[in-house]
């Protein structure tokens, strides 16, 4: 193998290698971020299912009120 050959491939495992490591970086961001929006998820539907159990206990009280 020529040195000329040797230092292109040696280049593109240099790049292969950096690209390698910017895929590993944005992996570990893209993960962090799925995790922040489960959890964000989560606290939505909590919210929700308290916004909805609030709501049904008004109704109730409404429609109890117009029974009497």
């Amino acid at each position: 193998m020529s040195e000329e050959s040797f230092n292109t491939l040696s280049g593109k495992v240099d790049d292969l290698i950096d690209l390698c490591a910017e895929m590993k970086r944005e992996n570990q961001a893209l993960k962090a971020e799925k995790s922040n929006l489960q959890h964000e998820r989560q606290q939505l539907m909590e919210k929700n299912q308290l916004a909805k159990t609030k709501l049904r206990s008004v109704l109730d009280r409404l429609k109890s009120m117009g029974d009497s």
